[in-house]
């Protein structure tokens, strides 16, 4: 929005304020004590009825429309806050409520240890606000279709959050503070380079009316997820979709597959279109909100390259580009390097955000050994932690770093309850709790010096 659109509204939602000076609430237009959707009404009814040519484009793209209306109200209901951009730090929290319900299980078998504590072996009494309270700022969490539809297997390795569990999680996030990335997968189950296939209630449709889908279905969530209080402020438009996404539903054949390929230009204007969708409910209904796409070929730049290309070219609306970087997948340091040299000098108007990394505290995790650069103690996963955000934090676009699982913690979940207590199927080593002792390791609190 320019200075001077900006500057009429925020007179607009000031003067409406000012009115209604014995208003107790922001946004309280008809003063009648509370916010509702009669105050909704009347700043439509403003905008509507005032020149709407010069002031009630707000969003700037030549016509007046629900976008313009939701803007006005979050100014008005944010009282004219700035816009934050960044830097945030925090992690994919997904799991946490699952964890927590299984901690006050085990307290039904009189197991009485299953607790997240910090690393004096102290008991954390809730885990969100006093992640805020070490630096972080931001927390991200995932959304599947409908995980119902997910094999056990998958179930068994963290695929649960439907839109309740992220209302919940997305609820505490703004209630201390944080910023709230939403993760949306367009899938029953995990969506990455490998998988992503079509939910099943969706698999019939045509590309169409799958289009129409993907849009409805990001704005319903979206207007769910407001009215809990769960606004998110960074939404990702799928997770790791460097081929594409929705290529079909599970069980289709290899070469019935919707993928997008570098050098091929088959099934881009396909996945482009649902990009464009997802991202129009995006700026409909969270103006505010940054929009990220997601990949993960960092150690493959030519296709890392193409796909923002194309989105360049077929003209998708975004706002961050969001990368994967796991040395244990990727390789060293200097792969993360020239991947953010890449997109920072090909890209100078979009942000950057790593939205996953991690690294092992005990045992190996993935295919790479990085053991003799960072050994897998806690101290080799803190000096991991403090030499990517060394090498990150100098470039002016990067904005956010993101841990992925941190909240993974299996401590009094165990032993001969297991199967009765446990959440994860297998323990993930590179969380920032220790399953063995249930503390915190030293790397979640190194995370804060990207902020700092």
């Amino acid at each position: 929005m320019n200075n001077r659109i900006r500057t009429i509204f925020l007179t607009m939602a000031l003067a409406l304020i000012a009115f209604n000076a014995n208003a107790v609430l922001k946004g309280d237009v008809n003063a009648d004590g509370e916010v509702t959707i009669s105050d909704v009404n009347a700043v439509i009814d403003m905008i509507l009825s005032g020149n709407v040519e010069i002031s009630g484009d707000v969003d700037g793209d030549g016509e007046v429309g629900i976008a313009d209306v939701n803007a006005v109200i979050d100014i008005i209901l944010n009282g004219g806050e700035q816009e934050y951009n960044g830097p945030v730090v925090g992690g994919d929290i997904s799991m946490l409520t699952k964890y927590e319900a299984h901690q006050k299980k085990a307290l039904q078998y009189n197991v009485t240890n299953a607790h997240y504590y910090d690393i004096n072996g102290q008991i954390i009494p809730d885990v969100i606000p006093w992640l805020k309270e070490q630096g972080w700022n931001a927390a991200r969490v995932r959304l599947f279709v409908n995980p119902a539809n997910a094999s056990a297997e998958d179930k068994g390795q963290g695929v649960i959050q439907n839109l309740d569990t992220v209302k919940v999680l997305g609820q505490r996030i703004k209630a201390a503070g944080m910023k709230f990335m939403l993760d949306f997968h367009y899938s029953d189950s995990w969506a990455d380079p490998v998988k992503q296939f079509t939910p099943a209630e969706w698999a019939g449709l045509d590309d169409e009316a799958l289009t129409q889908k993907i849009y409805e279905y990001t704005r319903d969530c979206l207007r769910a997820l407001k009215a809990a209080g769960a606004m998110p402020d960074y939404i990702q438009t799928g997770n790791e979709i460097s081929y594409g996404m929705c290529w079909g539903p599970v069980g289709t054949p290899a070469d019935k597959l919707l993928k997008c390929y570098s050098g091929d230009e088959t099934n881009w204007e396909r996945f482009t279109n649902l990009l464009k969708a997802a991202g129009r409910a995006c700026r409909e209904e969270c103006p505010r909100a940054k929009i990220i796409l997601h990949t993960e070929r960092v150690a493959k730049t030519s296709i890392m390259l193409n796909f923002y290309n194309q989105m360049r070219d077929k003209q998708v609306d975004y706002d961050i580009i969001g990368l994967s970087y796991y040395p244990y997948f990727h390789g060293a340091l200097s792969v993360i390097s020239n991947a953010l040299n890449n997109v920072a000098n090909n890209y100078p108007d979009k942000d950057i955000m790593i939205v996953e990394t991690g690294y092992s505290y005990h045992y190996k995790v993935g295919d790479m050994d990085y053991s003799s650069t960072w050994p897998l103690t806690y101290e080799g996963q803190r000096k991991y932690t403090a030499d990517l955000v060394a090498r990150i934090k100098p470039y002016r676009q990067v904005k956010g770093l993101f841990w992925w699982f941190p909240e993974a913690n299996e401590y009094g979940l165990g032993g001969s309850l297991w199967n009765i207590l446990h959440v994860n199927d297998n323990w993930y080593n590179a969380g920032l709790w220790d399953h063995e002792t249930g503390k915190a390791t030293p790397a979640l609190y190194e995370l804060k010096n990207f902020v700092q």
